[in-house]
């Protein structure tokens, strides 16, 4: 008797507890009413539901990011491995639709599946050396074309990024190869331009060496050469201490002057 009584508390309880759901920040909530997915799309807060007949299957609508290795050929048959970053979120609007057909495994069966397909195409229409040196244009390619395919499934492509691209080793040793190549090469010229410009320097100091010599050969005078004579003499005169040399030459045999026995 105690237990019937209780009975309808009991219905009471579990009625008010499944007449109310929480949806949380970020997420959607699909409404499933006695088995069928609805057109009712709940958001962020308290939300109240038919009880037993209605039940409540929250989704995640953040932005997600997916890391994706790839393989490909290149336009010129060169074998690329590249690692790719998809940030994406499903459309809030349209979260029935993708739990309906996708349910939570949007991720292995749309999202993967494209990028690896649209990654093989687009890097099959550049060569290795172009989607080293064009690497910004492949990446808003690709990205472009991940928008258009995605939302045929209700994915929004917030942005996409080439982490890491890799080749062969041999296509690797070549490119490094032509690098120290185009460096040295770099180097040379430098090299060549200097040693042009050191000998276009000392060419112009020799000119103006020899313009000085000229200009001073032309300002010789023979009254600057008397005067020359004279400046020389009385310098000779002022260092003279008042006492005859002992020996003294020049065109006549050197004499000694001196007393001898002295």
């Amino acid at each position: 008797m105690r237990a019937l009584k209780l009975l309808p508390v009991i219905i009471v309880v579990l009625l008010l507890l499944n007449s109310y759901v929480i949806v949380g920040p970020g997420q959607r909530g699909v409404v499933v009413r006695l088995g069928a997915v609805s057109d009712r799309v709940l958001g962020e807060g308290i939300h109240l539901r038919i009880p037993f007949v209605e039940s409540v299957v929250k989704m995640d609508v953040r932005i997600q990011k997916e890391q994706t290795e790839t393989a490909a050929s290149s336009k010129d048959l060169q074998d690329t491995h590249s690692t790719v970053a998809l940030n994406y979120h499903i459309d809030p609007a349209r979260t029935n639709w993708v739990y309906q057909n996708l349910k939570d495994e949007y991720t292995q069966r749309v999202i993967d599946p494209t990028v690896q397909e649209v990654v093989k195409a687009v890097t099959a229409r550049y060569t290795a050396v172009e989607l080293i040196t064009q690497r910004e244009k492949v990446r808003e390619e690709i990205r472009d074309i991940l928008h258009t395919r995605l939302m045929q499934y209700n994915v929004v492509v917030d942005d996409f990024a080439i982490v890491n691209f890799r080749f062969s080793e041999q296509f690797t040793a070549a490119i490094e190869g032509k690098q120290a190549a185009e460096q040295l090469a770099l180097k040379a010229q430098r090299d060549l331009e200097r040693i042009k410009v050191e000998a276009e320097q000392k060419l112009t100091q020799a000119r103006a060496e020899a313009e000085s010599l000229r200009l001073q050969k032309e300002n010789v005078t023979p009254e600057l050469v008397e005067l020359r004579r004279i400046e020389a003499q009385l310098k000779a005169i002022e260092k003279w201490n008042g006492y005859m040399p002992q020996v003294t030459g020049g065109a006549m045999p050197l004499i000694n002057l001196s007393q001898p026995g002295q």
